[in-house]
Order: structure tokens, then C-alpha cells, then sequence
């Protein structure tokens, strides 16, 4: 059941550190221009001489992919960090980053300088590298069986609400404007000083206490408190026989970042949506709206994840992802010859938002908790974590020549990734809905053909329930 410790700890996980995440992603797409004048004006102040235009996009360009380059570092980070801090150690002292950033950001006008905020992008690209992958991890390992598929879906509904956050508050009759905008990047460390002030009363991940520290009393108090009952026994002893289980047994998860694309969709939105004749004052408050279906649809993958399953919402999200891609391209190539295809575009773009808001965005970094051994969590969410940055950065910087050589075309190449994908999740991935770590271990071991092997001092102590056998066999049918 869900008990209020675990309610209150997912809340406060997530909005401390996930909301930001999502929040910077699009915090400086509406001051934009503001933002250009003020690195206009300060570099015509030092130097008495108006900044070149190819300067200044190189600035700007550089103040953009600066946060997928920081997200790269912080999740390089995480392997290391999580070890050695633990995971609500790693999110405390994160939240380090995301303060220092947000004051420097807040007052770099005031200092009259721009580079401080290119440096801050850097910071919060760290902070967010960290966060995007440990908060998962830690929501995974302090969930129950039938609550992780819901719980693990919470972080990703935070980055959409953190997202829209910065659309609305990006408005121009709100913080979106020239007075404004200092105001809307440094609220951002609101949500960490939250975070650094409640976090340390709520207990460490019970999983890391266990194998890691080896200190099953705290393991204990911490599980008694999450479930909110003193018998904790049969999920000790989960942990347990988990922890002698062999290294390395475990599969590799699909790379799923199909977040990439969808900033290019959203890149491509505002002209398809100019093209339909949506007036440009009016843009920002279409952008908006679309920000608020993904965090509709987010929020149906938290109450349908664990009575649908994981693979079924994958393979859903990739299947409208794919459509999508493949529809848009031909509307975005007819619009100019048949009047209605700008709406068809418009469509193809929700619905690409819908199918990755139910599948593709919130689902792997669950299936990276259920499907790595604790051993090995670690070091699959740096490399999940690294190749979503990296591709997310690559993209960026790439994006722009790709729409030029081949224009709406280089929807075709996402086309196929997510069919290839989709493939990929049908024949490999198994379904991990309620199964313990133990259970969902054996099948992959099965599919691995490896024998999870456990000391014989260990199954003395933890005897393996002839129904929990008798699940675990089955399941691997």
C-alpha cells in the first residue's frame, strides 16, 4: 500500500529534482530575445562596439547546448556518487549545484555579466544529469513491487510539470519579459532549498543500506517506516538473496531517448503552427497548451502503468511515436499544395507528445531499476544516463544541418529509430510488472542462459517460498 512516508518522499524527491530538470530544459526559450539584448548591451558597454551577429550566435548556441553538455558530466558522476554517498546523499549534496546556479543566474544582470550565465547552464546541465538519473534509482529501490511501475513514473510527470512551469511563467505578461527574465532562471533553486531542508528527515534507500553498507538494522527501520508496518522480513530477505546473486547477469534496456526528437518537434511546432495561421502573439500560448498534454498524459502512465504493464505502454508510445514521424513528414511536404495538411502537422505533433508521455518518456528509467542488479544499477543508469545526454547534445548541434539537407525528411530518421526500437523492446524485453527484483533476475538469467547462483549458507537463511519459486518459474515461461 501506498503509506504517507513514501507518498512524501516521491513528492519531495521529484519536485526537488526533477521538476528543475524540466523546468531548465525550457526556461530560456521565451526570454530568448531579452536574454540577446542583455549580452548585446553588456558587450557594447565593455567595449564600446556593437556585438557581431555570427558572436553573438555563437554565444547563444553555446548558452543553449551548455545544459545536454553539463547533463553528460552528472551522469558521468552517478556510477561514483551514488556509491559513495548513497542515493539520498547524492541528491542533498545536488542540490548544492542547482542553488549556486540559480543565484548566479538571478544576478548576472546585475553584475552586467553574460558569461556567468553560460557557466550556470553548465551547472544546471550537471545538476540535472544527476538528478534525471538518480532520482529514479532511489524512487525504484524504496517502492513495493506493485507501487514501482507508479512510483517510477512520478519523476517523469515532475520534469513535465517543471517544463510547463517555465512555459507559463515564460509568458511575456509574466517573467518573459525584459525586467523579468533574471527573475524566472533564478527560481529555480527554490524548488533545492526545499529539498536540502526536508530530505534528511526521510530515510536512505533501504536496497543501499543493505547490500551496500551492510547494515540490515537500518535497512530494517528504514523499510518499517516506508511500509508503514513492523514485518519486514520477506522483503529482507529479498534484498538479501539479491545481494548473492552473480554479477553482471543482467540485460541491457533499450536506449530510449526519444526525448531528443521531441525537442525537435517542439523546434518544428511554432512554424507548423504559424503555417496553420495560429498568429505568433498566440504561439506561446498554443506551446503552453502542449506542455500541459504531456503532463496529462504523464500523469495517465502513473495510474495505468501497473495494470497495463511496462512493454505494452513502450510499444504503444513507439508505435504513435513512429506514426507520427512518418505522417509529418508527408504533411509537412503537401502543406504548401493541400490547404489541410498544416492540420494534419498540428495533429502529428500531439500526437507524437501523447505517445511519448505514455511510453517512451516515464518507462525506461523504471525498467533500468527492475532489470539491473543492485551491483550494476549504478553504472546502467551512467551509461543510459551518458548516451541521453550525449545524444541529446549531438542532436542539438546537428538538428539545424540536418533540417537544411534534408528538411522535413529528417523526421524519417526518428521514424525509423523508433520502429527500430519498438522491434527491439518486442522480441528482448520482458514484462516486470509486480515481480520482485529476485524474479525479474531469474528471468533474465534464463534469457541469458546464466545460473543464479546462491551461497548455501544464504538459502538456509532465506529459504526461496515455494510460491515465490513457483511465480518466478512461470513467469519465465
Amino acid at each position: 500500500k501506498m503509506t504517507l512516508p513514501l507518498a512524501l518522499v516521491a513528492l519531495i524527491s521529484a519536485f526537488g529534482s526533477s521538476f528543475q530538470y524540466g523546468y531548465n530544459v525550457s526556461v530560456i526559450n521565451s526570454p530568448a530575445p531579452y536574454m540577446q539584448d542583455f549580452y548585446n548591451k553588456t558587450y557594447l558597454d565593455r567595449t564600446g562596439v556593437p556585438m557581431d551577429g555570427n558572436f553573438q550566435t555563437l554565444l547563444w548556441s553555446l548558452t543553449v547546448s551548455m545544459f545536454p553538455l553539463g547533463g553528460l558530466f552528472g551522469s558521468l558522476m552517478v556510477w561514483p556518487m551514488v556509491n559513495n554517498c548513497g542515493r539520498k546523499g547524492t541528491l542533498l549534496i545536488n542540490n548544492l549545484f542547482s542553488i549556486a546556479a540559480a543565484v548566479l543566474m538571478g544576478t548576472s544582470e546585475l553584475a552586467k555579466t553574460f558569461e556567468v550565465i553560460i557557466l550556470s547552464r553548465v551547472v544546471m546541465g550537471i545538476f540535472a544529469g544527476l538528478a534525471s538519473n538518480v532520482v529514479p534509482m532511489f524512487l525504484g529501490e524504496m517502492s513495493p513491487k506493485n507501487l514501482r511501475g507508479a512510483i517510477g513514473v512520478v519523476p517523469q510527470l515532475f520534469i513535465t510539470i517543471g517544463i510547463l512551469s517555465a512555459q507559463v511563467l515564460g509568458l511575456n505578461s509574466i517573467l518573459g519579459n525584459a525586467k523579468g527574465w533574471p527573475v524566472l532562471l533564478g527560481l529555480t533553486g527554490i524548488p533545492s532549498l526545499i529539498q536540502l531542508l526536508t530530505l534528511p528527515f526521510f530515510p536512505e534507500s533501504p536496497r543501499y543500506l543493505l547490500i551496500q553498507k551492510g547494515n540490515e538494522e537500518q535497512a530494517r527501520r528504514a523499510l518499517q517506516r516506508l511500509r508503514g508496518r513492523e514485518d519486514v522480513d520477506d522483503e529482507i530477505q529479498e534484498i538479501a538473496r539479491i545481494s548473492s546473486s552473480p554479477k553482471g547477469d543482467s540485460h541491457a534496456v533499450p536506449g530510449t531517448n526519444t526525448a531528443v526528437v521531441l525537442l525537435q518537434v517542439f523546434y518544428y511546432a511554432d512554424r507548423i503552427f504559424e503555417s496553420a495561421g495560429v498568429a505568433s502573439s498566440s504561439i506561446q500560448y498554443v506551446t503552453v497548451s502542449i506542455g500541459a498534454i504531456n503532463v496529462v498524459m504523464t500523469l495517465l502512465a502513473v495510474f495505468i502503468v501497473e495494470s497495463l504493464g511496462r512493454r505494452i505502454l513502450l510499444l504503444a508510445g513507439f508505435l504513435l511515436c513512429s506514426a507520427s514521424c512518418a505522417i509529418l513528414t508527408l504533411a509537412l511536404n503537401l502543406q504548401n499544395t493541400v490547404s489541410w495538411m498544416s492540420y494534419l502537422s498540428i495533429v502529428c505533433v500531439i500526437a507524437y507528445i501523447i505517445g511519448h508521455a505514455i511510453g517512451p518518456s516515464p518507462i525506461p528509467a523504471v525498467m533500468i531499476t527492475e532489470m539491473f542488479l543492485q551491483s550494476s544499477r549504478p553504472a546502467a543508469f551512467m551509461v543510459g544516463g551518458s548516451v541521453h545526454w550525449l545524444s541529446n547534445f549531438t542532436v542539438g548541434l546537428v538538428f539545424l544541418y540536418m533540417e537544411a539537407g534534408l528538411g522535413p525528411y529528417s523526421f524519417l530518421i526518428f521514424c525509423a529509430i523508433c520502429v527500430a526500437t519498438m522491434l527491439y523492446i518486442f522480441f528482448v524485453v520482458p514484462e516486470t510488472k509486480n515481480k520482485t527484483f529476485m524474479e525479474i533476475n531469474r528471468i533474465m538469467a534464463k534469457r541469458n542462459k546464466v545460473e543464479v547462483q546462491e551461497s548455501k549458507e544464504l538459502k538456509d537463511s532465506y529459504p526461496l517460498g515455494k510460491q515465490e519459486e513457483k511465480k518466478a518459474l512461470s513467469s519465465s515461461e
